[in-house]
């Protein structure tokens, strides 16, 4: 099966700054993506459902997700992915600035696919971008995205 020509990454941040240097990273990158963000925990559970009002929202390949989010923390968001048959075959990637170790072990126990600290370095965060598409865009292979 070949590669999509088009990946869609759901960026769960609310972080408006966070968000911008994202899409910058992912702008100049090698693989053709579409990245769609969302502010809080249950707008990312409706973006996935495709509830209103993102009944035409694209299922993505890879959600990158925070851990402080308002009204549904990163923990409840994942918790309830990776429990949906729906969508546990979306890889999640989480993009946060706690190094809590806390944190990491409950990420990892609620099957994160893995644990990425968000450096608060310009230059380290477009890098950390750059690796995020390099790994899981072009060297994994991915489920393909399927409407929920």
């Amino acid at each position: 099966m070949p590669a999509p020509k088009e990946f869609e990454i759901l960026l769960v941040e609310d972080n408006p700054a966070d968000v911008r240097l994202t899409q910058e990273a992912l702008r100049d990158a090698k693989v053709h993506n579409h990245l769609s963000v969302v502010g809080d925990g249950e707008q990312a559970l409706a973006f996935l459902r495709r509830q209103p009002p993102f009944t035409d929202a694209p299922c993505p390949h890879l959600v990158l997700l925070d851990l402080n989010l308002p009204r549904l923390d990163g923990p409840g968001v994942l918790r309830a992915l990776k429990s949906d048959p729906q969508h546990r075959h979306i890889p999640i990637l989480i993009l946060t600035s706690s190094e809590a170790e806390a944190d990491i072990r409950q990420a990892y126990d609620l099957q994160a696919n893995c644990y990425i600290i968000k450096p608060v370095d310009l230059d380290d965060f477009i890098k950390v971008v750059h690796f995020i598409e390099s790994f899981w865009l072009e060297t994994v292979r991915l489920p393909r995205a399927r409407l929920a």
